[in-house]
Parts: structure tokens; C-alpha cells; sequence
């Protein structure tokens, strides 16, 4: 027995905590997949352990044990069934994101399945072919895909998961119905849900079909960009440039691999997008955001009667994940805090909820509103969110005097005038708003929730009803109410057509920055080349003539020498004179001074030639630089130019292996004037003064000659080995230049084609968006087609999520006024047709 209370109390379920894990992978916490995992727990009857570790999971303890630990853990035989728990539980809302994916494939991996095990998984139970239903009157009947990947799992684990899972995806009532849900019954409300269905899966056919344009228009791109690099690497590829071919096709890669991992990182933007868009089909989403102790956990529990015990003085969430509760079609969102110090993770997860909401209900407090809290609106207006303001009004009602004091006059404390009066508030808001927001076209709506939290807990019973009607909670859920049911379907189209144009023009700035710059690096290099030749024919000029008038002044220090070398050696056998003028010429440095005057002139062209490539490089770089400050490049290589337009130093190294050949050659000036010959035939008839006199003229005379045809025969081999290496290095350059101007030509050719794609795809979308927003104003429900909006639609300009001109191509009924429409768009909208009277 001892034994049995040890293993309950010690042993951890590894399982069960990848299940937990899995419930964490989307950054979201469903309110009945925590239920869920309770009573899952109990059913398993969990260790105190395993209950301490799922509590630090759930609440993303830094030291919660990880995935990567928990799955070590799981021995072989359980593997199986392990992750058919995790696929099971990431079925639960329907939908396995990208992020739970992600999460199995990881668990694979430390498991060494084999590559694609479990993608196989996912097929193997229909999970990829399953049919999406809108709304709840087209729930299946057949076995939800979570209960399919534990068909024949026989453990107490995956038994208790079946169980739940039905309960979550199957036959049963999804979610109970929840203390609030007057709010949101009748027939008004049961029409809105379908038109928002329908309208749901209709516009996201369109939402579809144009972020998977993009996908496949971003993928094409950084194709492109490798076959352009290929090209140039072929095009480089002879024998004599090879060393050209390297330096351009490194540089060209760096910019490449820079290139491409930021083109990845669109593209998975745009799939998360469509990913959202998906989860987003089957409800109506409110997204609760503000600040950390704004009242968003509490506002959440009220509208949800549920969380009570998170909330209250000193109590926190218990979770740094986004909170979702389900009932009826609507989706109810908690997310973590905003602008918190050190909450920058916070802030992700909630921006990760953003593009599946329908409204924003941003929550601030009367007590403190401060401007860094709606900088996080530049986030909603990016991705044209409609907004709702919510200020808590924020008065301390726990104590009884206090509370019936605010009982006797509720109204006085939500005066718009006076000193303590929410007017000035109210301004605030609006002016922070319109600074980051764009526009203040939303409602704020003041509530005090501490009134509504009270009027649920059992000691305020008898003034329930009184604080509730007190708290102005009817007025934000009316608010709530009419987006639903009065602009329940536009909202739809918002989500799925208006929103997602901002998915497709995030790329495409990005895109068109891109061409530009790299437009402008090209046109740059092309203006410059001439200049760069000319400088570099100059510089080689001045390095030729420095050369020649030092190889000039060497051999003449030489023949100034002769006639005194002559004099004291007149009488030497030849051999002798060979080895005295060898002896001379080393003293004088003659060869020497040679080599160095070539090294000093290849230096000094080596030297003028890199100060204008510099210079060149230098303008490149700040081009590219001043270019690429806009562009949202990645942190990690935010100087991915920078390798590319180094070509000072490195360039010169294309022609490094020539400067080898480039040396002085040789000067072994021999003697060969026959000394010895001369004088016996001559001694007998002259004297010594005339022998001495003909031998020194003689001596001079040879040596100078061939002093002076040495001098224009190392003259003309200066000439035309310098010509060899300043044109071999000029023409490198000329190589470098054209295949740099040729890729950064073809890149900026790609950039801009992917431009005129993504532009098409955004013009796409807001025609179709621009359609629904005359049927809205209408008050038509017509099907979504190309035909109609080709009948209807002639051109759209939108200044995404600030304005939009909607040109139509005959006049158009219009029942809703200019003002209702920019206010619940939040977007100025104006209307002209092609028919009228310019």
C-alpha cells in the first residue's frame, strides 16, 4: 500500500504532460481545454506532481519542465500513443495551427522518427481532407478527428482523452450556455450568426485564394533570386575569371541568403495569416487587450461568468497565454498585458490573436491613461482592426461605506463635467488615438467593473441586480451586441477581405522598397562606371609615368657612373671588368632599385585604384543603407548589403595573381668589348696616356650603349607589362561591374515583378471588399462572385486602414450615411461612380 501512495505521489505522467504542452502550443488556452485537462487529470488520478508540473505549464513557468525534457522521458513503446494524445488534443477546437504542428514535429524528431511520420499520422485519420463547417448547423455527426487518432489507444490516458474529446468536438453541446447569454438570444441574433456564417465561408474563398497567390508570388521571388545568382556564377565561369566569379558570386550569395531568409520570413507571415483566417471561420472574435491590471481578466469573467477565483485585489492571471471561451458562435479572447515592463513575449502573444478577431475591445483605466499604452493601436490600424474603448472607471467599492455611498448616486461617477469628471479622460483617449489609431471613429464606453464583479459574488446578492445596472456593464454589452448583430457580417468581410489586404501589402512594401533600392544600386553603378574607368586609366597613367621616370633615373645614375668605372678599370682582362661592373652596378642598387620602382608603382596604382573603388563602395553602401532603413530587414542581418558593396579591399585580390608577373626583370649589363685583343694589337706603336685614353673611351663607349638599349629595352617592357596589369586589373573591374550591375539589374527585374503580383493579389482583395461594403450599404446580401464585382466594382484606391475610394461603375443605392460608415469601418470611405457628371 506504501508503495502504491509513493508511486501516486512521485511518479510523473510524461505523457500527460506533452498533452499539456500541446494545449500551451498555440499561444492560447481554451476555457474547455483547461476543463478539459482537469478532469483529466482526476480520471488518470495524476500524481501531486504531475499536477504541480501542469500547473507550471499552464502558467509558462520559466522553470516548467520542457518539451524537449518530457519527450526524453516517454520510452519507445509509449511513443506512439503519446503523440496520438498530442495530435488529439490540437484537434480539439477543430484546427491543429501551425504552432502545435510544429510542436509534434519537434517531439519527432527527439524521438528519431523518420522524416515525415507525422504528416503520415495526420493523413492516416483524414485530419488534411476534412470538410471545414461554418457555424453550429453543420456540425458532423461522424467521430471528431481528435477521437480518430486515438481509435485502438488503449491506455487510461488516451482512454479519458476520448472521452473529452467528444464531449470538445463531437455530438455534445460544445460549450454550456453562460449567465450572460440573454445578451445574445432571439431571432435577430440567430439570423446575424447565419448571414456571418455565410458570408464567412464565401469571403474566405477569397481570403484564400489571394494569400496563397502571395505565397506562391513570394516563393517564385526567392527562386528567381537563386537562379539570377546561378546565372551569374555560369556566365563567370571561364577559366580567366574565375577568381572575378568568386568575389562577385560570394557577394551576390550573401545578399541572396539575406534576401531569402527574409522572404521566408513573408511568406510564413502570409501562411500564419491564412491559418488565422481558418480559425477565424467559425466564430464571431472579441479580443479583449489593455495594459496589465487594466480589468481585461476581469471583464472576461464577467461577460463569461467564469474565473472568479483569478480575479480580485492582488490576484493575476493564471496564464501568460491567450484565454478563449466559446459559446453560441462567438469567441471571447483574454489576452496577456500590454507595454508591461519586460512583457515583450506578452505583447506577442497577444499580437499572435489579432488577425483571427473581429473587434478589439481595448481596455484602459480612468486612474491612469498614459500614451505609451496606445502605441499597441498602430498594431490594429496596420491590420485595420474595429475598435471599442472600454475605461474602467476605477473607484475602491470594498469598502461598505464607500460602495453605499456609490449606490445612493451610481450617475456621479460617470459625470462628463466637473473635477472629478471622465470628460477630460475621454479627450485624452481621443487625441493618443488619433495620434497612433489614425482616427477616433470608435466607441468609448465607460463601465465600472468592479460594480459588475460585485454583483456576481454571494455576499452582494441582494443588490445584485442594483450594481449590475449600476456598473454600465448593459452599456458595453450593447456594444458588443449591435457589432454582432447589426454589423456582424461586415465585420466578417473586415476580418477575412479588409484585413487581409494589410497580410499582401506588408510584403509588398517590402518588396517595392526592395526594387527600388536595388534599382537605384544599379543605376548608380551604371552612372558611375565611366568615371570609376576613367579614374582608374588616370591612376594607372600616373603610376606608369612614376615607373618610367624612376627606371630613367636608375639607369642614369648607372652611366653617370661609367666613365669613372672606366678609368680605374681600363687595363682589366675582360673577366675581370665583368665582375668589377657587376661589383658597380650592386653598389649603385641598380637592380634593386629597379624591383622597387615596380613595387612602388604597382602600389601606388594598387593604392588610387582602391580609393575609387572605396569611394564607389562607400556611396553603394550609404544607398543601400538609407534604403534599407524602412525596410523591417532582419534584426540578425539588418547589414546584409554590406558584403555585397565591399569591393575595396576584396576586389583587389581578382587580379593578386597577376602582380606576380609584374616584376623587374633582370639587368645583367655584360661586358663584351674585347679589352685584352684591343691592346696587344695596339701597345707596340702608342703610348701609355693614349692606351689609357682609347680603353677609357672604348670602356664608356660599350658600356653605355648597352646602358642605354638596356635602358628602352626595360622602358618598353615597363611599358607593357604595367599595360598587362593595370588592363588586366581594369578589365577585372569592368567584369566585376558588369556582372554586379547584371545581378543587381535581374534581382530589381524580380523585386519588381513580385511587386506587380502582389499589387494585383491587393487589388484583388479590395474589389471584392469594396463589393461587400456596397451590399452593406445597400442592405443587400448578395452572394460573393468575380462576375458581380466585375459588373459592379470599376476601381478601388485604399490607403490600407486609413481611407479607400470606391469607384463604381454605374450609381449605386446607398441607405447608410458617410458618417455611420466611417464610424463602424473606421475607415474614411468615399463613393463615385463612373456614370455621374464629372
Amino acid at each position: 500500500m506504501s508503495d502504491l501512495i509513493s508511486k501516486t505521489t512521485e511518479h510523473l505522467d510524461y505523457p500527460f504532460l506533452l498533452v499539456t504542452h500541446m494545449v500551451c502550443a498555440d499561444q492560447q488556452i481554451h476555457s474547455e481545454e483547461s476543463k478539459a485537462l482537469r478532469e483529466l487529470a482526476m480520471q488518470i488520478s495524476a500524481s501531486q506532481r504531475t499536477l504541480a508540473e501542469m500547473e507550471k505549464i499552464l502558467a509558462q513557468d520559466e522553470n516548467q519542465l520542457s518539451v524537449d525534457d518530457l519527450a526524453r522521458k516517454v520510452s519507445p513503446g509509449e511513443q506512439s500513443e503519446a503523440m496520438s494524445q498530442m495530435l488529439a488534443i490540437a484537434y480539439v477546437d477543430g484546427f491543429c495551427s501551425a504552432l502545435e504542428r510544429e510542436m509534434a514535429e519537434q517531439v519527432a524528431r527527439i524521438w528519431n522518427w523518420p522524416p515525415g511520420e507525422v504528416q503520415r499520422q495526420l493523413a492516416e485519420v483524414g485530419a488534411f481532407s476534412d470538410t471545414r463547417f461554418i457555424g453550429e448547423h453543420n456540425q458532423q455527426q461522424k467521430p471528431s478527428i481528435g477521437a480518430r487518432f486515438l481509435k485502438g489507444a488503449d491506455s487510461l490516458l488516451s482512454r479519458a482523452l476520448v472521452d473529452n474529446v467528444a464531449k470538445l468536438t463531437g455530438s455534445e453541446q460544445k460549450v454550456e450556455q453562460i449567465r450572460r447569454e440573454i445578451l445574445l438570444t432571439g431571432p435577430e441574433y440567430d439570423e446575424a450568426i447565419r448571414q456571418c456564417a455565410v458570408i464567412a465561408d464565401e469571403d474566405y474563398k477569397f481570403a484564400e485564394l489571394a494569400l496563397e497567390s502571395a505565397d506562391k508570388a513570394l516563393s517564385k521571388l526567392a527562386k528567381n533570386i537563386q537562379v539570377a545568382i546561378e546565372d551569374i556564377k555560369y556566365k563567370t565561369g571561364g577559366k580567366d575569371q574565375a577568381t572575378t566569379a568568386k568575389e562577385v558570386a560570394k557577394q551576390l550569395e550573401d545578399t541572396k541568403n539575406s534576401l531569402t531568409a527574409e522572404i521566408i520570413k513573408e511568406i510564413e507571415s502570409v501562411r500564419e495569416s491564412l491559418r488565422a483566417k481558418e480559425r477565424a471561420l467559425n466564430h464571431f472574435s472579441i479580443a479583449f487587450m489593455g495594459r496589465t491590471k487594466a480589468g481585461k481578466s476581469t471583464l472576461h469573467a464577467i461577460i463569461t461568468d467564469g474565473g472568479w477565483d483569478a480575479i480580485g485585489v492582488g490576484k493575476q492571471r493564471t496564464t501568460r497565454l491567450n484565454q478563449v471561451c466559446e459559446w453560441k458562435n462567438i469567441r471571447i479572447i483574454d489576452t496577456p498585458g500590454i507595454g508591461a515592463p519586460g512583457g515583450q513575449s506578452d505583447e506577442e502573444i497577444a499580437k499572435s490573436i489579432i488577425d483571427e478577431s473581429d473587434v478589439i475591445c481595448y481596455v484602459v483605466t480612468n486612474d491612469s491613461i498614459q500614451e505609451s499604452e496606445f502605441g499597441f493601436l498602430r498594431l490594429l490600424k496596420e491590420k485595420a482592426k474595429p475598435l471599442i474603448i472600454l475605461l474602467n472607471v476605477k473607484n475602491n467599492l470594498r469598502d461598505s461605506r464607500r460602495l453605499e455611498h456609490f449606490l445612493k448616486n451610481p450617475d456621479k461617477m460617470f459625470v462628463m463635467d466637473g473635477q472629478s469628471g471622465l470628460r477630460g479622460h475621454i479627450e485624452r483617449i481621443r487625441r493618443y488615438a488619433r495620434e497612433h489609431y489614425a482616427n477616433d471613429y470608435f466607441d468609448i464606453v465607460p463601465v465600472m467593473l468592479l460594480a459588475a464583479q460585485l454583483s456576481r459574488e454571494p455576499e452582494h446578492a441582494k443588490k445584485k441586480q442594483e450594481l449590475f445596472k449600476a456598473s454600465r456593464m448593459q452599456d458595453f454589452l450593447h456594444s458588443i451586441r449591435v457589432s454582432l448583430v447589426n454589423h456582424g457580417a461586415i465585420r466578417r468581410s473586415q476580418t477575412l477581405l479588409g484585413s487581409t489586404v494589410g497580410e499582401i501589402d506588408k510584403p509588398y512594401k517590402w518588396v517595392n522598397k526592395q526594387a527600388l533600392v536595388y534599382e537605384k544600386l544599379a543605376q548608380t553603378l551604371k552612372n558611375k562606371r565611366e568615371a570609376i574607368q576613367n579614374n582608374i586609366q588616370k591612376a594607372a597613367k600616373d603610376a606608369k609615368d612614376s615607373l618610367l621616370q624612376q627606371i630613367e633615373s636608375i639607369f642614369q645614375d648607372a652611366i653617370e657612373a661609367v666613365p669613372s668605372f672606366a678609368e680605374d678599370h681600363w687595363n682589366c682582362n675582360e673577366v675581370t671588368m665583368k665582375q668589377e661592373w657587376e661589383k658597380k652596378l650592386k653598389a649603385l642598387r641598380f637592380e634593386k632599385r629597379l624591383k622597387i620602382a615596380y613595387e612602388e608603382a604597382s602600389k601606388k596604382f594598387n593604392k588610387e585604384v582602391q580609393e575609387v573603388l572605396e569611394e564607389i563602395g562607400n556611396e553603394l553602401q550609404l544607398i543601400s543603407e538609407l534604403g534599407s532603413s524602412d525596410f523591417n530587414f532582419t534584426e540578425q542581418d539588418s547589414n546584409n548589403f554590406r558584403d555585397f558593396v565591399r569591393i575595396g579591399g576584396g576586389l583587389l585580390g581578382i587580379a593578386g595573381t597577376i602582380i606576380a608577373l609584374f616584376v623587374a626583370p633582370p639587368v645583367g649589363i655584360a661586358i663584351a668589348i674585347g679589352t685584352g685583343v684591343f691592346s696587344m694589337m695596339t701597345g707596340m706603336f702608342k703610348s701609355k696616356d693614349e692606351k689609357r685614353r682609347e680603353a677609357v673611351i672604348n670602356i664608356s663607349t660599350s658600356l653605355e650603349t648597352q646602358l642605354n638599349t638596356h635602358r628602352q629595352r626595360t622602358l618598353q617592357q615597363a611599358k607593357g607589362d604595367f599595360g598587362k596589369y593595370s588592363d588586366s586589373v581594369t578589365t577585372n573591374i569592368n567584369i566585376y561591374f558588369e556582372e554586379l550591375i547584371a545581378g543587381l539589374d535581374a534581382i530589381a527585374t524580380h523585386f519588381e515583378r513580385a511587386k506587380k503580383k502582389l499589387s494585383g493579389i491587393e487589388n484583388y482583395l479590395n474589389r471584392a471588399y469594396a463589393m461587400r461594403i456596397i451590399d452593406w450599404c445597400a442592405g443587400k446580401n448578395e452572394t460573393l462572385t468575380d462576375e458581380c464585382i466585375n459588373q459592379t466594382i470599376a476601381t478601388v484606391e485604399r490607403d490600407f486602414g486609413r481611407n479607400m475610394k470606391i469607384v463604381t461603375k454605374s450609381k449605386v443605392q446607398q441607405l447608410k450615411s458617410l458618417e455611420d460608415i466611417k464610424h463602424i469601418l473606421q475607415e474614411d470611405i468615399s463613393f463615385s461612380d463612373l456614370k455621374s457628371p464629372k
